[in-house]
């Protein structure tokens, strides 16, 4: 059985031209690192304390190394705190102690829980569930719509990438019965496969920012909000604002799509024949399955207790302390995890819904990303840094306004995330965003939740993401036709996510 990195891998990503880039990137971070850290190292810096001007070294040389991706995010991520050690700006229990933050244990369980679902093929099963339905017939927009309603689904609760690496096959297969038998010329099959390959792509994309687990600088953004800014916001809290943000920008992306060629195409009989043969094949569900369901409903239902209950409500109850300190949201995640082991698939032979070996699979360097960020970010705080970082960007052209912060640090957000990990964009930008608000006086919610949606907006090149690239290698998205739609859902996420966060945070804070 697959896991979700070996589907991923089995993926062709870059073309050779967009390796060759990636190759000089890298070259270039590897020099320009320690030549601005050795820079910044000796110049002198009055304003600033001894610990703080060598971890303004330390943090100059891996915002290098993680914009390159000269190494991999994940040393990089152990690289600064254990730099920060070796020159005296803080103890070794001190950085490496945001490594057992509880969002870690969040990233852990949520992570393991999505690992299941592909293992035993729930994932597939909803995808052909959907697909297959009477609802959807010969008609390419509503197949349009029911396939890219389901991989912006799936990817609230799993990986941008992941999503993406699942739903390529599936797309891939319905463009080429759809288009087997096409005439020269025939527009409505070209629009089509570029609207699945593209719907496949954003679609995950845009799903991500709808919940905490959707993707990585989601949990960022809100593991450094309440570390660094104080401000805790509840998973139920993060949907308030991601929810309707996916709502808008998936409508919108449908729209954009569903040209009238498009609106006008009749699919072959053989796709629909097709998926339904995909969906008989599945059989019943699985005892495997069922149990991720369970699992994943129970861990569902924890997660968002607290803020149902809370919903309406201006005070907080005794229940609502107890429960919040004891089953906060990284320990529900794992005990949703914790229930993979238990629930068995064949009491005989002893064997569960998920094995160590398959559970161990899970992308770990996520979560080593999060913790050498929260790491840099709390020592930017504790040694003055990030004060004389926020100060000129609050202060210089009266950047004051929390309306102003938000649409700053969301625009740096999607400009960021068009030529690096949006994981470790969020890693860069958030603690900034944060230093900046308190210099300015403001609650940090709204521009550290712009920064975190707008750092996956990576819409406009293949290099921008894996997911990306995964679909330009269909050979069916010119990238004059990627950048033309990246652009326009790049332009329209800054619009709707300044809107939104700047109507609901004052709301929730």
């Amino acid at each position: 059985m697959q896991s979700f990195q070996q589907a991923i891998e089995a993926v062709d990503f870059y073309s050779p031209a967009e390796e060759r880039f990636n190759r000089r990137r890298r070259t270039i971070g590897l020099w320009l690192a320690p030549l601005l850290f050795a820079g910044v190292l000796v110049w002198p810096m009055p304003t600033l304390a001894p610990p703080a001007h060598r971890l303004f070294a330390v943090l100059a040389a891996i915002a290098v190394l993680w914009l390159s991706e000269a190494l991999p995010l994940a040393v990089t991520a152990l690289l600064g705190p254990a730099a920060a050690v070796v020159l005296g700006v803080t103890s070794a229990q001190r950085a490496f102690a945001p490594f057992a933050d509880p969002v870690v244990f969040l990233f852990i369980g949520s992570f393991i829980l999505a690992e299941a679902m592909f293992v035993h093929g729930l994932d597939r099963r909803i995808a052909y569930t959907a697909l297959s339905s009477r609802f959807v017939g010969t008609s390419a927009s509503r197949l349009l719509l029911v396939y890219g309603g389901v991989a912006t689904a799936l990817s609230m609760w799993v990986s941008n990438t992941a999503t993406t690496a699942m739903m390529f096959p599936i797309g891939m297969a319905i463009v080429a019965l759809a288009t087997r038998n096409a005439r020269p010329g025939d527009a409505g099959g070209r629009q089509f496969a570029v609207a699945i390959m593209l719907t496949t792509v954003f679609g995950a994309c845009i799903g991500g920012m709808a919940t905490p687990v959707g993707t990585p600088p989601n949990l960022i953004g809100i593991g450094m909000l309440q570390q660094l800014g104080g401000v805790r916001l509840s998973f139920l809290g993060w949907m308030v604002f991601g929810l309707p943000v996916v709502v808008v920008l998936f409508a919108a992306l449908l729209l954009l799509l569903a040209t009238p060629g498009l609106r006008s195409y009749r699919l072959p009989d053989a796709v629909v024949e097709s998926i339904r043969a995909e969906r008989v094949k599945l059989g019943s569900w699985s005892r495997g399955q069922r149990n991720v369901a369970i699992a994943f409903a129970i861990t569902l239902v924890l997660w968002l207790l607290p803020g149902v209950r809370a919903f309406g409500r201006t005070s907080v109850t005794n229940i609502d302390q107890v429960y919040a300190t004891a089953i906060p949201e990284g320990v529900a995640a794992i005990f949703g995890a914790v229930l993979l082991f238990v629930l068995p698939v064949e009491w005989k032979t002893r064997r569960f819904t998920i094995s160590w070996e398959e559970a161990a699979r899970i992308d770990w360097g996520i979560v080593l990303v999060y913790g050498g960020g929260l790491t840099l970010g709390e020592l930017a705080v504790s040694t003055g840094l990030a004060s004389a970082i926020g100060r000129p960007l609050a202060q210089g052209a009266g950047l004051h306004s929390l309306l102003v912060l938000t649409v700053l640090f969301t625009a740096a957000g999607i400009l960021l995330s068009q030529t690096t990990s949006n994981t470790a964009a969020a890693a860069i930008l958030v603690p900034v965003a944060i230093a900046a608000c308190q210099t300015a006086g403001i609650s940090p919610l709204g521009p550290v939740v712009g920064t975190a949606l707008g750092v996956s907006m990576g819409f406009v090149l293949p290099i921008s993401s894996a997911s990306n690239a995964i679909v330009y290698s269909s050979g069916h998205v010119p990238i004059r036709t990627m950048v033309r739609y990246g652009l326009l859902l790049d332009v329209l996420a800054l619009l709707v996510i300044v809107l939104t966060v700047g109507l609901l945070a004052p709301l929730l804070h």
